[in-house]
């Protein structure tokens, strides 16, 4: 299996009138026939909110990307530093207790950085969503809103988690929620053909909130982007030229950031 994958983060135009920084990040690692990725999405209320995402992610991705977790497990991925083809998918639970140490990686990582900047965890809020992509299983992992989308062979793009919206408007969980352990939203899926991850900046456009369906004419065309035999370079060219796009930026205000990775075995 090999996978083309590719990512794009859009400023806002609010935060662009207000002279504000992208508070969305996303990265991703791709070894032979396993690809991890995740996005952030950094909480318009924290003051250093882009610090934060960015700092999610890269620790999410170290943390993933290493040996120690996954050697404690032997039903579990034996990844070393080039991981090792996986045929078994991993128990839902050990997915959950992965995305337990991982939250507390987290937390620790912008513990660390808010001593170094002399100011609070808080400060750093973000939501969190992750993804592994292996030639035998799916993973994801989402804490808060945004939403992760995938599609297998010849089936239509399917929602894996319903955003976390909270209670009131404008409220989700992040990684530094008191109660984020509890809202963790873990799912073990069948390989999947095409994943696209994405910040709540989207929602609009790709999600039908009426029953929490993935909208196929957003993703059909992002999904055949990464089809044609265009260099890599050429793809990303597309997503930034879509996600910076006048007609989308009409639709929504809030940065915007995507993750995409399609089999393309």
């Amino acid at each position: 299996m090999s996978w083309t994958v590719i990512n794009y983060s859009a400023i806002g135009t609010k935060h662009q009138e207000q002279g504000l920084p992208c508070q969305d990040y996303s990265n991703y690692r791709h070894y032979d026939d396993v690809v991890i990725g995740a996005v952030a999405d950094g909480a318009g209320s924290a003051k250093h909110s882009d610090v934060g995402a960015k700092l999610a992610v890269e620790t999410t991705l170290s943390f993933l990307s290493g040996t120690e977790q996954f050697q404690k497990d032997p039903g579990f991925a034996q990844w070393s530093k080039k991981p090792k083809k996986v045929d078994k998918p991993p128990p839902n639970q050990v997915i959950r207790q992965l995305a337990t140490d991982l939250c507390k990686k987290v937390l620790t990582a912008l513990t660390e950085e808010a001593e170094n900047m002399d100011c609070q965890p808080e400060d750093f809020n973000c939501t969190l969503l992750v993804v592994i992509a292996t030639s035998t299983w799916f993973a994801g992992i989402q804490i808060g809103d945004g939403f992760i989308v995938v599609r297998s062979e010849d089936q239509n793009p399917e929602l894996v988690f319903k955003p976390d919206k909270g209670e009131f408007a404008n409220e989700t969980t992040f990684v530094t929620s008191e109660d984020v352990e509890s809202q963790l939203q873990v799912k073990v899926l069948p390989p999947q053909k095409f994943i696209c991850v994405a910040s709540d900046g989207l929602e609009a456009v790709a999600i039908r909130f009426s029953d929490w369906m993935a909208f196929p004419p957003f993703f059909q065309p992002l999904e055949e982007c990464l089809e044609e035999e265009t260099s890599q370079e050429e793809k990303e060219a597309y997503l930034q030229t879509f996600l910076e796009s006048e007609r989308l930026n009409q639709r929504t205000g809030d940065d915007k950031t995507v993750l995409l990775c399609l089999n393309t075995s």
